[in-house]
């Protein structure tokens, strides 16, 4: 993977943490701004996923969804009928 340098404004307090956080995991703190960002990022993307599914099942159903939807539930009812 290529690496890009970028420079970037923090507080002191928070290059500190960083520094530290950087010497207890034994890793440069480069790898732990890395480590942040990506973790940000996945935190985001998942918002953003959840936010999609949310809206799509704010809408309601139409008569052909309605009614596969009940045919997917027979199917599953009558699969596990004897389970219970």
């Amino acid at each position: 993977m290529a690496m890009v340098k970028t420079a970037i404004s923090i507080s002191a307090a928070l290059f500190k943490e960083a520094d530290a956080t950087a010497r207890r995991l034994r890793v440069p703190r480069s790898r732990v701004f890395a480590m942040a960002l990506e973790d940000f990022l996945e935190r985001r993307r998942n918002r953003q996923l959840l936010d999609r599914i949310n809206k799509a099942w704010s809408t309601p159903l139409d008569s052909s969804e309605r009614r596969l939807l009940d045919e997917m539930e027979s199917y599953y009812f009558e699969r596990i009928k004897d389970e219970w």
